[in-house]
């Protein structure tokens, strides 16, 4: 089938099942996959990548030495940032992480940071829920990235061996006693002398990018950057 016939069979096959935006489940026309331009450009993104000293950084580097401190969207309950990150960990969506990871990337690259990593980490999920859930959504964020920063990523460098319980409702503290020794090191010697980007999905008190961040850095890593989808 010659090119031209496949886009009728595609705009034919669009009239009887449409495909809708993830974020506002308004229809998707032509040219856009996903989630809608009009999504993208009306959710509340941050400028972290244009602001050294951000929000997220300045919290973040009282805790541990990083560079970068980055996040692609601001976290609003009942938003669409929360409703497209909900499909993307909970309803069989991989496709988004990759897709904003992509989009990120572009965003980066604009900004000067072409060459700024060596190697990205995602946040390891443990292995029985990864199971569950058929992946991981920071891994597919850091997929994204990736291919357009056209630097290596890589999900076998830490591992999460502890099955810890959800973070949602437990205060600061808690969260770093329940993260604190759950991560190990599999392969330090991928991360020796490297400026790692570690990524997550989303980052509200920091205290599992913290306890992955710090096993990174005692082991070889030479500098170390922190990025996500959503700062709560």
């Amino acid at each position: 089938m010659n090119p031209s016939a496949i886009e009728i069979f595609k705009d034919f096959t669009a009239l009887f099942f449409p495909n809708y935006c993830l974020a506002c489940n308004d229809t998707l026309v032509k040219g856009e996959e996903i989630v809608c331009t009009k999504c993208i450009s009306e959710m509340p993104q941050n400028d972290h990548h244009l602001d050294h000293e951000n929000s997220l950084r300045t919290r973040l580097a009282f805790r541990i030495p990083i560079v970068y401190g980055m996040a692609f969207f601001k976290f609003v309950k009942n938003s669409r940032v929360q409703h497209l990150l909900h499909s993307l960990k909970y309803k069989n969506h991989p496709e988004i992480g990759v897709m904003l990871g992509k989009v990120y990337g572009n965003r980066l690259i604009d900004a000067g940071f072409s060459s700024k990593f060596d190697l990205i980490i995602p946040i390891p999920l443990h292995e029985s829920r990864r199971r569950k859930r058929g992946y991981n959504q920071s891994t597919k964020f850091a997929e994204g990235l990736a291919q357009k920063l056209n630097i290596p990523f890589s999900e076998t460098v830490l591992e999460r061996v502890v099955n810890t319980p959800t973070q949602t409702r437990k205060t600061k503290l808690n969260r770093w006693q329940n993260v604190s020794e759950v991560f190990v090191l599999k392969d330090n010697h991928t991360i020796l002398r490297k400026h790692i980007l570690l990524v997550d999905d989303v980052i509200t008190t920091g205290a599992t990018v913290e306890a992955c961040g710090q096993i990174l850095l005692k082991n070889g890593c030479d500098k170390l950057s922190i990025a996500c989808l959503a700062e709560a």
